[in-house]
């Protein structure tokens, strides 16, 4: 999860190898890195926000990763291309997105945000092509030279490709806009691009999601229907695993339905692993989740709240509740954290 405690330069700190080793010294087995920006462009979204735009940014991940690896822990880079949710970016002074339609809701004070959203510019073709080239660069060097042991394409939560797949923010004309067949083709290309560049190096997959970051019950209008559209295009697309996330992963997707997502993409995209997330932190619901076909449970905020939580539930403890007190005022990492484990053995 976005903490922005990386220099101003994106590059990772001894908070950041401090903070990621507590999830290995309590049990993981795999980590998530928080949304690394992909380029030197638009894809920016948070001052502080950790980057693989360049190589000396990719290196620097090898304290992070080689950490996790000495504890038997795999690590996975989320890349991440903020879009019109950008609200800190060094490298541009305005935002794109795939249609100039402004954002709902307010810039994030604990990211340092502070007002509405500008309104974007509509990305052209070469800025497309461009932010692509991004995605796929920044995967090479997450392997090649950050020590990564996977790579997750961040296609969620109201960020770039979330807003191509969204009707709402994307009014094209061209080939990009439209049916949600259309809207998912620039995630669908995206998965190409990383997988053909990687040649199987190491599994490559997309989080997918409906609601977003300034709008938390955002659903997609097609319901089902579009659920079957979205999963069996990226599987065909060749991604090897599919994360989803909503606020309670076991809830029905949509109004009437009873199908969760969990289970839609489990039914059309049968041949994927699936990842799972939203608020299942107790062990219950975690068990619940893999038994309706999910592969693998990730943790948000049960994690922030237990860096150990696969000790506490192995040890049958009660976790502790999530205080978004350490999100504020700056939802950077906090020395209270750090402590909580001691220092790095």
């Amino acid at each position: 999860m976005t903490r922005v405690s990386a220099s101003a330069e994106g590059l990772p700190t001894t908070a950041m190898v401090d903070y990621y080793h507590r999830f290995a010294q309590g049990g993981f087995g795999l980590v998530f890195s928080e949304g690394l920006y992909t380029d030197r462009a638009f894809s920016q979204g948070y001052l502080n926000q950790p980057g693989l735009a360049d190589d000396a940014q990719a290196r620097a991940w090898t304290d992070i990763t080689g950490a996790l690896h000495a504890k038997g822990t795999k690590m996975f880079a989320q890349l991440m291309h903020a879009g019109a949710l950008s609200q800190g970016n060094r490298f541009r002074k305005h935002t794109v997105a795939p249609s100039a339609v402004k954002p709902k809701g307010k810039k994030m004070s604990f990211y340092r945000g502070e007002g509405p959203y500008p309104m974007p510019v509509a990305i052209s073709e070469a800025e497309i092509a461009d932010a692509v080239e991004g995605f796929v660069q920044s995967a090479v060097r997450a392997v090649r030279l950050g020590g990564f042991d996977g790579v997750e394409i961040h296609g969620a939560n109201g960020y770039l490709l979330d807003q191509f797949l969204t009707e709402e923010t994307n009014v094209r004309t061209d080939r990009w806009g439209g049916d949600v067949a259309k809207r998912v083709l620039l995630l669908v290309d995206v998965v190409k691009a990383v997988k053909a560049a990687l040649r199987a190096a190491v599994p490559v997959g997309i989080r997918i999601s409906q609601g977003k970051v300034n709008d938390f019950t955002s659903k997609w209008s097609g319901g089902e229907a579009d659920a079957k559209v979205i999963f069996s295009a990226l599987a065909e697309a060749g991604a090897d695993f599919v994360h989803v996330t909503e606020f309670e992963a076991w809830q029905p997707a949509f109004a009437g339905g009873k199908e969760s997502l969990l289970t839609l993409a489990r039914r059309h995209a049968p041949d994927l692993a699936i990842v799972v997330n939203g608020n299942l932190h107790a062990i219950g619901r975690a068990e619940e989740a893999l038994a309706n076909g999910a592969d693998v449970v990730a943790l948000g905020r049960g994690a922030l709240a237990n860096p150990d939580l696969p000790k506490v539930f192995g040890e049958q403890r009660t976790p502790r509740e999530f205080d978004s007190a350490m999100l504020v005022p700056i939802a950077n990492i906090k020395d209270s954290e750090l402590a909580f484990s001691g220092s790095r053995k």
